[in-house]
């Protein structure tokens, strides 16, 4: 895939992601491992979704970031202020829940 091609679908995504509300919260508790497992759940389920992680420092948020999309093995499309998209594909999506495909991708 071409870099322009790329730039496009991560454009595409963000667009879908503007259209979305937070699947998961991250509580004062930071990084759990039920958060993981339900951050996991949401991505097999809807493929891309949106989370709110905690405020703090842009270091803190990074560093929660990063330890979510790690243990998911997930990929950062976009993260702004709190606001976190991740996307991870499914191989057998469900059509009914993916955002993917429910959003024409």
């Amino acid at each position: 895939m071409n870099k322009n091609a790329k730039l496009q679908d991560i454009k595409a995504l963000r667009g879908i992601g503007h259209h979305l509300n937070p699947v998961v919260t991250i509580g004062g508790n930071g990084v759990t491992p039920s958060v993981i497992e339900e951050v996991a759940r949401a991505l097999t389920d809807h493929e891309l979704i949106k989370i709110k992680i905690p405020a703090g420092t842009a270091d803190d948020r990074k560093a929660y970031v990063a330890a979510i999309a790690d243990a998911t093995e997930s990929e950062v499309i976009h993260h702004i202020g709190r606001m976190v998209l991740l996307l991870r594909t499914n191989a057998k999506p469900n059509p009914k829940l993916s955002n993917l495909a429910r959003f024409g991708l």
